[in-house]
């Protein structure tokens, strides 16, 4: 199984090019419990915006990039998504996390089956350029639940959600 996880802002911004939008550590560590054991799926600039460019503990990070260079210690590497949906597929019992960023997200999005996303209500401190598919306008997904009441953090409102595909019969 594939999933998504994902903090946006109000108009489901990510990122500036650069970075997140927002310094939530109540989101890191949901992000952490989520995803923790389980296999994340990333693009190259993803992981070289960690901390020292160095891959997530406790993961198995897999990372899709064009650069056949590209060969980071304690990272599985592909080269295409027909390799990475290989790769997937290979291991139907496992559940895999994308995490960024948007190009890969909205690459993805077709392959996954629920998306965790943090809903930030405040707006950014900077301006995105960089967006996440706004689920809200697509038929094909659904808001099965919300956490309520809304956490506050950094002078940040935001609660976690999770969407589902819709079911088609």
């Amino acid at each position: 199984m594939v999933s998504a996880i994902v903090a946006v802002s109000p108009g489901w911004g990510i990122g500036d090019g650069k970075g997140m939008l927002y310094r939530l550590p109540g989101d890191l560590k949901y992000f952490r419990s989520v995803t923790l054991g389980h296999p994340v799926i990333m693009g190259r600039k993803t992981l070289e915006s960690f901390p020292g460019g160095k891959p997530l503990p406790g993961r198995e990070n897999i990372v899709i990039t064009r650069n056949r260079n590209f060969r980071p210690e304690g990272v599985t590497v592909v080269h295409s998504l027909a390799a990475l949906r290989r790769l997937v597929a290979s291991r139907p019992d496992e559940h895999f996390f994308v995490i960024g960023g948007g190009e890969i997200y909205e690459k993805l999005l077709p392959d996954c089956e629920t998306a965790y996303v943090t809903m930030v209500e405040t707006e950014p401190p900077i301006v995105p350029t960089v967006f996440y598919p706004d689920l809200s306008k697509k038929r094909s997904w659904v808001l099965e639940s919300a956490s309520e009441p809304h956490t506050e953090e950094n002078g940040a409102v935001y609660r976690f959600t999770v969407w589902r595909r819709r079911r088609t019969h």
